[in-house]
């Protein structure tokens, strides 16, 4: 199949709104590719690779050659480029990725190279959740969709399970079992505003645990073997010993643990997100990273435990089996309650230890692997910053025509000028979307045909976010996590936003 057909797929999923709409396009798609290409296609649609990580950043994507004008790409090719970009390593690995990366967009038509930019830049934003892909995968192999489901609770990658239905219908898919070694699509949580709301959502006694602020893991131990995965399912064994350590000195020897990992200041409070998550992601001198970094870990579930799968079981058994398989020090810390009072102390008690807040969780609740399940329910304090509007970008699919994603600034008293913090087009209504289009457009100061444009620093928003974490990205040292836009602020002027010092209070 040629990379055009996908993109225009993805085109039309993105241009239109209807979901049925969206199923029926993927459907036709999936319907008509190769067998060895399904895996790929599906991938690619979800906004994915199959390679999952292939070392190219945003500069990398930036002054794309000619387009063809004829489509030639096969979607074998492609991947088969992406082996290769992935594949460099060592000096001169990143020069050589980015003549990869011009040859490959050289090869593409101009709709092909916008495809693949979004794709590789992690901004496929077209509608294609796996919601929908998993109803447009049943339509297309003509299977109910909780078999696809099924399925997918227990291999964890859509792709593979959409490959397997296409190619062997119901068959294939009931083959799928949960297996010591390859990860399951970690269970989600939803949101609510307080403790007394998730446990209305509850209906009676829950467990609140601590949300801890580190790497999602889930451990695998097959006898002597321990394999851990990321919550994105990417093997990440090598780089964390302690936790290989740690699993491989209990009693079961067949086992799946859910958990997180991160590494604690000599008080016992938590280092800084980002300062986890480097230490788990460095492949590079492990052993000195350990020293320097030393990781903790701790488990909230079990999926399996002496060769019992657990995946069906409420989650006050899997607790259980989880309390019988780890000593105490490794588990999550948790409490079993309806009274309010009590769970909102033990959240104070979980923010006062430097931790995100706590999950409400359910005793009923089978795991739901790959979902937001309604059993579990994670409770944040909110932060929000008044800044302003430094730029933003033409949107596409439902956003086209419109400036959507917004560059946001803190104000900096010593320099009298803004500096970012990040982007973000979380939390914009349509209505919102089309008052800032016509608002940002008349502060814009440049082109406006551009995928960017910058404007005066006068437009002040209210953006909650969840924390903030140190990035090299932006020329303050510092990026907000999972901004979101709450509204407009007319009454104030950019002088009485919120300044740099005021958001590096928060990073303390």
């Amino acid at each position: 199949m040629l990379l055009i057909d996908l993109a225009r797929t993805s085109a039309a999923v993105a241009a239109g709104s209807a979901r049925l709409a969206k199923i029926r396009h993927l459907a036709e798609l999936l319907g008509r590719v190769e067998p060895d290409e399904a895996e790929i296609a599906i991938a690619f649609l979800s906004g994915e690779l199959p390679q999952r990580n292939i070392g190219v950043g945003w500069a990398s994507l930036q002054d794309p050659p000619e387009p063809r004008l004829a489509a030639t790409a096969t979607l074998r090719q492609v991947n088969d480029f992406l082996d290769r970009i992935k594949a460099q390593a060592g000096p001169g690995s990143q020069a050589a990725r980015k003549t990869l990366i011009a040859e490959l967009f050289g090869a593409a038509t101009r709709q092909e190279q916008t495809f693949l930019s979004r794709l590789l830049r992690s901004e496929l934003r077209q509608g294609a959740l796996d919601g929908v892909m998993i109803e447009a995968i049943a339509k297309a192999a003509e299977v109910p969709v909780a078999e696809v489901r099924r399925a997918l609770t227990l291999r964890g990658w859509l792709p593979a399970v959409g490959a397997a239905a296409l190619n062997g219908g119901v068959e294939a898919l009931r083959g799928f079992h949960l297996e010591v070694g390859r990860p399951v699509s970690p269970m989600l949580a939803q949101s609510a505003p307080s403790i007394a709301a998730a446990l209305r959502k509850i209906g009676g006694p829950a467990a609140v645990e601590w949300k801890l602020d580190g790497v999602r893991v889930q451990a695998h131990r097959s006898g002597d073997t321990v394999t851990v995965f990321t919550r994105t399912l990417d093997d990440i064994t090598a780089q964390v010993p302690e936790l290989v350590e740690a699993v491989g000195a209990l009693s079961s020897e067949d086992l799946v643990l859910d958990g997180e990992v991160l590494a604690l200041r000599p008080d016992g409070r938590p280092e800084p997100f980002q300062i986890t998550s480097g230490r788990v992601s460095s492949r590079a001198d492990v052993t000195g990273a350990r020293e320097r970094t030393p990781l903790s870990v701790f488990f909230f579930d079990a999926l399996r435990v002496d060769g019992a799968d657990l995946l069906e079981l409420p989650g006050e058994a899997r607790h259980a089996a989880l309390v019988k398989a780890v000593p105490a020090e490794l588990v999550t810390p948790r409490l079993v309650t309806e009274d309010i009072a009590d769970a909102e102390e033990f959240y104070k008690d979980a923010i006062r230890s430097g931790h995100e807040g706590v999950v409400v969780k359910s005793p009923h609740t089978p795991y739901a692997a790959g979902r937001r399940g309604a059993g579990w329910i994670k409770v944040k304090p909110r932060h929000t910053l008044d800044l302003v509007v430094l730029a933003a970008e033409w949107g596409h699919g439902r956003r086209e025509g419109r400036l959507s994603n917004l560059h946001l600034g803190a104000r900096d008293p010593l320099t009298g000028g803004f500096v970012m913090l990040g982007k973000t087009f979380k939390g914009l209504t349509d209505e919102l979307l089309a008052w800032q289009t016509q608002r940002l457009l008349e502060l814009a100061e440049g082109p406006t045909d551009h995928w960017m444009i910058s404007v005066r620093p006068e437009l002040v928003v209210e953006v909650a976010f969840d924390g903030v974490q140190q990035s090299s990205r932006y020329s303050g040292g510092m990026a907000l996590r999972f901004a979101r836009v709450l509204r407009y602020r007319p009454d104030k002027s950019a002088d009485q936003t919120d300044t740099v010092e005021t958001v590096r209070s928060l990073m303390l």
